[in-house]
C-alpha cells in the first residue's frame, strides 16, 4: 500500500529518507489534500528507470518487428557479433 504524506512532513527529512529506503518504494506527498510530490530513493529511481529503458526496448523491437517481419536468431547473432569483434 502506497504511502501518502502531508507536504509538512517534509520538514523531517531524515524520517522520509528512512521511510523511502525501508520501503523500497516512492512516498507521496499531498499538498491541500491534492497530489503534489513524489519522493523515492535514488535505488528505487534507478530501477524505475532501468524498468522504463527496458519496456522502451521492447516496444522498439517490437514496432520494429511489425514493420519488417523480421526475427532474428540470437544465438547466430551473437555468433556473428562475436566474430566481427573478436577475430
Amino acid at each position: 500500500m502506497p504511502q501518502i504524506r502531508p507536504i509538512t512532513d517534509l520538514w523531517n527529512t531524515t524520517e522520509i529518507s528512512e521511510l523511502c529506503h525501508a520501503r523500497k518504494e516512492p512516498v507521496f506527498i499531498t499538498k491541500n489534500g491534492y497530489g503534489d510530490l513524489v519522493v523515492m530513493s535514488i535505488e528505487a529511481y534507478e530501477e524505475l528507470m532501468e524498468n522504463a529503458r527496458c519496456d522502451a526496448a521492447s516496444s522498439e523491437a517490437e514496432a520494429e518487428f511489425e514493420k519488417d517481419g523480421v526475427l532474428l536468431n540470437a544465438r547466430e547473432s551473437v555468433t556473428a557479433l562475436r566474430r566481427k569483434h573478436f577475430g
